[in-house]
């Protein structure tokens, strides 16, 4: 039998200690990876004021009252009034200081004569009030309810946020803007039509529908300049549209005037004060045959133009004649 007593392990040899590390054998750690930075935080996105809206009625009975809430709902209709106002006459900025400053809005539907106005509060004019006439609403056609209440709405709404050459533009102008607005809205009632009778700044759609030429003659946002231009500083006829379109505004109005006359073109033909320059030449040419040249020259030049010219005068007296005798439609009295 084997003995199986384990032969003794050889003897330990001295421990030595580890050699010193060096670069080839221990390379040093490279440094740590500092965090990456961090990008700036994107600026704050641009967006309109947004005041509050506010509603106050004397008397839910009224019929005017009843067509009002079963047409609309007032806190939607004032938000899309509101946008449609500040996104036609404005772009935004981050402070939008170039904004007036209105803090709240609200629509006071009462019984009172005539359509609607906007006023500021009594404490505090960047508090503006609506007051919209119940016996109006209740008066206007069931076919026209929807669109003439909100075309009401956008108009009154701009004269919260327009400006006003420091109190001194022309009422028409702002008038004329605000319907202007109320057109782009695709807002305008039934019985709006152009005209170029009568003065530029007769206001509302008078002047509406020429503030929408000048869009279209100057481009986009022509209307937003001629608005801004009445920021901070007083309206003097002459400089505001010239510096604007470097043409005085009774030239503009006679533009629009021909534009009208042509089926909504401009054809740069002879106008009536170049046909009267053309007579005075004529006339100096000798006693003669001063009437048969006169009336030569005055074929030649109708004849260029593509119509016969009538007297500026005339045109006048007669657009007067026009708008004192048409009588606004039965739901507008």
């Amino acid at each position: 039998m084997r003995d199986q007593t384990p032969s003794p392990s050889p003897p330990l040899s001295p421990c030595r200690p580890p050699p010193p590390p060096n670069a080839l054998s221990h390379p040093p750690k490279p440094a740590p990876t500092p965090p990456p930075l961090l990008p700036h935080p994107p600026a704050p996105p641009t967006a309109f004021p947004s005041p509050k809206l506010l509603l106050k009625t004397t008397e839910l009975t009224h019929p005017g009252a009843l067509i009002f809430f079963t047409s609309h709902n007032p806190s939607a209709a004032l938000s899309s009034a509101l946008a449609t106002v500040l996104s036609t006459l404005y772009h935004p900025t981050r402070t939008n200081a170039h904004i007036p400053p209105t803090r709240s809005v609200t629509l006071i539907l009462r019984p009172m004569d005539g359509v609607a106005y906007t006023t500021g509060s009594d404490l505090d004019r960047d508090h503006k009030e609506i007051h919209f006439s119940l016996a109006y609403i209740a008066r206007i056609p069931a076919a026209l309810r929807e669109a003439e209440i909100m075309g009401v709405l956008v108009h009154e709404m701009v004269h919260c946020w327009q400006w006003a050459g420091l109190g001194t533009a022309p009422g028409g102008l702002i008038e004329g803007v605000a319907d202007f607005v109320r057109l782009k809205a695709g807002l305008s009632p039934p019985h709006w039509k152009k005209e170029a009778g009568g003065d530029w700044d007769a206001g509302y759609q008078h002047t509406g529908y020429f503030l929408e030429w000048v869009e279209g003659r100057f481009g986009e946002g022509s209307v937003q300049r001629v608005n801004a231009r009445l920021r901070g500083k007083e309206y003097v006829e002459g400089e505001f549209w010239e510096g604007l379109f470097g043409k005085g505004v009774e030239e503009l109005w006679a533009e629009y005037g021909r534009s009208l006359k042509n089926g909504g073109e401009e054809t740069g033909g002879v106008t009536d004060e170049e046909l009267v320059l053309v007579e005075r030449e004529e006339e100096v040419k000798g006693d003669g045959g001063e009437k048969a040249e006169k009336m030569g020259a005055r074929e030649k030049v109708e004849k260029e133009a593509g119509q016969v010219a009538k007297k500026k005068a005339e045109g006048k007296d007669t657009s007067k004649t026009e708008a004192r005798d048409k009588k606004p439609p039965s739901y507008l009295v």
